[in-house]
């Protein structure tokens, strides 16, 4: 480990003992599994981690956050909480995270206070701040602690730093909000975002590593790294993909030439303006 990560390993480690009990929020991301683990070895039983069962959390996610926990004897909660329920949720303005955001921390809040904890921890880095982030602003809000934020934290330290603590997570793909695949403006449903769930799942069980399936009506637009597209384009896994994602319900499936990268649905948003 170099020295700056120990670092910024150690300011990591003095916000969450200064905290001295919190719960985590916990996707199974890179980000909050580490921030789960140094916590743990922070603050002991002092700690408690908190998913929360969302239609916009890849299924995948749940299952892996339950493995994590159970395997390194972390507490676990549950919160289920229904974003659909919320009308200008749905509506999907380019105030949807906030919106989101706002309403699951809240609700986190109530339910850590009923087990005893004042303090909730999340895991936004450094890099979050560079692209358009309106639910950071729910969190400040909210008294919601960004540790990695305090302590100077990148995503990249935040791999490296999981690498050498031995997670098996430190390369996972970057996940996010299935939400995330809808252009603003473009109604969020269930099935809709049941479409673009087994979408990608469909990409992950071909091996595929870092994509997103981006819904346009009847139009599925594939984001993949550049070094995968010629895999992609393979005339026998093209025909499997384009029939799949027929039998989900998309008429097309086309491929972005400029392939993978976070936050692409915020291009048309920054270029209006």
């Amino acid at each position: 480990m170099s020295d700056q990560r120990s670092e910024k390993l150690a300011l990591l480690k003095q916000e969450l003992a200064a905290l001295g009990k919190v719960l985590v929020a916990f996707s199974a991301g890179v980000d909050s599994t580490l921030l789960v683990k140094v916590a743990q070895e922070v603050l002991g039983t002092n700690m408690a981690a908190v998913t929360v069962r969302l239609e916009t959390l890849p299924k995948a996610e749940l299952r892996d956050a339950l493995e994590f926990c159970e395997k390194h004897r972390i507490k676990h909660y549950f919160l289920t909480c229904n974003e659909l329920e919320i009308a200008e949720f749905r509506k999907n303005p380019p105030e949807r995270c906030y919106i989101c955001k706002k309403y699951i921390f809240s609700q986190l809040k109530e339910a850590a206070a009923q087990v005893g904890f004042r303090h909730i921890v999340e895991g936004s880095n450094l890099d979050d701040l560079q692209d358009y982030r309106p639910g950071r602003r729910a969190l400040e809000e909210l008294g919601i602690h960004s540790p990695y934020m305090r302590a100077g934290l990148t995503k990249a330290d935040i791999r490296a730093l999981a690498k050498d603590l031995g997670l098996p997570v430190w390369d996972k793909p970057s996940s996010a909000c299935l939400a995330s695949r809808f252009p603003y403006g473009e109604e969020i449903t269930k099935e809709k975002l049941a479409m673009v769930d087994k979408a990608e799942r469909i990409l992950a069980d071909l091996g595929f590593k870092q994509f997103r399936v981006r819904y346009h009506g009847d139009l599925a637009r594939i984001e993949i790294l550049k070094e995968e597209q010629p895999k992609i384009l393979n005339e026998q896994i093209a025909e499997y993909i384009y029939r799949s994602f027929a039998e989900l319900g998309f008429t097309y499936t086309a491929l972005d030439l400029k392939g993978y990268r976070s936050g692409s649905m915020n291009e048309r948003l920054f270029a209006l303006k």
